[in-house]
């Protein structure tokens, strides 16, 4: 990652993504997570105070070392062990069906090869294991769509290669995990960010 990726943006993301909006969210779609679970786009560890007590353990996954850093509080205040993990090459550092929850926040947005992300998902998941989701993604609103698709060039320049555009119902459904429940909504700002996808997918074989 580039000196903005690393050492600007933690902090902007952290700054933006605290608000009560945000965390009463995390809090409403976190609720599902249960057992061993592996979070993918950790960030600074704002999902941390939210999740459930059915939760055990966390692997957390991010590049950003300053968002370990960010979260520091966050985790000395987690009621469950935390472990860091990196990627190696697009390959996430588990064992096939050993996790038995995978959460994703504002996250898909920004993986550059979201289909590889999810085939990885999708095999470190225990059959019948659950990825918990909270995304936003592309509008059915035709003419915010087109301001989307507009817009997605300087978005990914100016967001860390979040993408403003990405059909997230679609993308999980073509990975092959079974999608169990889906809410999608307005989040409270700008449109061409407000599409919420929320929901529950399930690894079936």
């Amino acid at each position: 990652m580039g000196f903005y990726e690393e050492k600007v943006l933690p902090w902007g993301i952290d700054l933006c993504m605290r608000g009560e909006d945000f965390s009463k969210f995390r809090k409403q779609y976190l609720v599902p997570a249960r057992g061993d679970v592996l979070e993918v786009g950790f960030g600074t560890g704002l999902n941390l105070p939210h999740y459930p007590g059915t939760v055990d353990a966390l692997w957390a996954l991010d590049p950003s070392k300053l968002g370990r850093k960010l979260a520091r509080k966050r985790l000395a205040a987690a009621k469950f062990p935390v472990e860091f993990i990196d990627l190696e090459g697009e390959r996430i550092p588990l064992n096939d069906g050993s996790v038995d929850t995978v959460v994703t926040t504002w996250t898909l947005c920004t993986i550059p090869n979201v289909a590889g992300a999810l085939q990885e998902i999708k095999r470190v998941l225990k059959p019948g294991g659950r990825y918990v989701f909270l995304e936003h993604g592309l509008s059915p609103e035709e003419n915010v769509a087109r301001w989307q698709n507009r817009l997605n060039p300087i978005q990914k320049c100016l967001a860390g290669g979040c993408h403003l555009n990405r059909k997230i119902d679609a993308l999980i459904e073509a990975s092959g995990l079974k999608i169990e429940t889906l809410e999608t909504f307005e989040f409270p700002c700008p449109k061409i960010w407000g599409y919420m996808y929320a929901g529950v997918a399930v690894k079936t074989f």
